[in-house]
């Protein structure tokens, strides 16, 4: 059994999903958001809050494994510094418990959970649904970092395969 925390970082909303891995199963553990928006905050307040969330999310669910979205380098410079500086508060916290960092770009964890890269918010949200069987539609930003773990998890389980397939191929030739 493997728990896995995915990361959707933001300045301001940072969101959070944890899923069980078992074999093939995935089981939904939690989502939500870090809310690091209050009036008048400055940005430093701002990672703090998004440090010690993921902080407390850490101590909460005990997580085997760490995934986070990289910055997307988009039209506003300004917006993507912001972004770097709330992702390396998320994996500061996660570096902390020692868990090792795997990060996907918004293109992979689309192409795995929905199938293509160019899928938008609400194609990622029905599938997060679907695949784990939720009540309802989660937010976007735990939705995404929800997309962020299946992705995380679809990955890891391709390359133990990929292993595994690899060393019986050793092993047969070594006969």
């Amino acid at each position: 059994m493997t728990i896995i925390l995915g990361i959707d970082p933001g300045s301001r909303f940072t969101g959070y999903g944890v899923i069980k891995q078992e074999n093939r199963q995935l089981t939904y553990l939690g989502s939500g958001c870090i809310k690091a928006l209050s009036q008048g905050e400055d940005l430093a307040s701002r990672l703090q809050t998004i440090f010690a969330g993921v902080s407390e999310i850490i101590i909460q669910f005990k997580p085997d494994m760490f995934a986070i979205e990289q910055v997307f380098m988009g039209v506003n410079p300004g917006g993507a510094l912001k972004l770097g500086q709330a992702r390396g508060a998320a994996i500061v916290a996660a570096t902390n418990t020692g868990l090792t960092i795997s990060e996907y770009s918004a293109r992979q964890i689309k192409q795995a959970v929905v199938g293509t890269g160019a899928a938008d918010k609400a194609q990622v949200q029905h599938m997060v649904k679907t695949i784990l069987k939720l009540p309802g539609t989660p937010q976007a930003d735990a939705a995404d970092a929800l997309a962020v773990a299946l992705c995380h998890a679809h990955s890891h389980t391709t390359i133990a395969r990929l292993a595994g397939q690899a060393s019986k191929t050793v092993r047969g030739r070594l006969r």
